[in-house]
């Protein structure tokens, strides 16, 4: 008999789990869209083309890097960069200002809730 209750609290536990609703951040001109993540993958790769500025050496020639970005959008809707991990320090000084310049945007929730979302994003400038 134990062991029926204790089958039953998993059963029952994983399903509530389960229908947890959870939405993504909304980017600023997404909040009519179909697909809000596509948006916002898109959003962000505009982002990226408008806002990344090359940082150069004392010869005037570009510095070019890969870095990997940690970054939130939190329960405000305010972007909060957790991590960057690139080889070049110039180049994540510039990835970080790139991603610091994001727009506030409508949180993510959980059960209705803001609700901080994490990212990891690679690039290659």
């Amino acid at each position: 008999m134990k062991k029926l209750v204790v089958i039953a609290c998993f059963l029952f536990g994983g399903m509530a789990f389960s229908t947890a609703q959870q939405t993504s951040p909304v980017w600023p001109g997404c909040e009519n869209s179909e697909d809000v993540k596509k948006c916002f993958n898109q959003k962000l790769s505009q982002h990226v083309s408008k806002n990344y500025e090359y940082p150069q050496n004392e010869a005037g020639e570009y510095i070019r890097g890969k870095v990997t970005i940690s970054f939130a959008i939190d329960e405000n809707g305010e972007v909060v960069v957790n991590s960057i991990k690139g080889n070049k320090p110039a180049v994540n000084e510039a990835a970080k200002e790139m991603i610091l310049k994001i727009p506030e945007m409508e949180p993510g929730t959980l059960n209705g809730e803001p609700d901080s979302r994490n990212f990891t994003v690679p690039f290659n400038f």
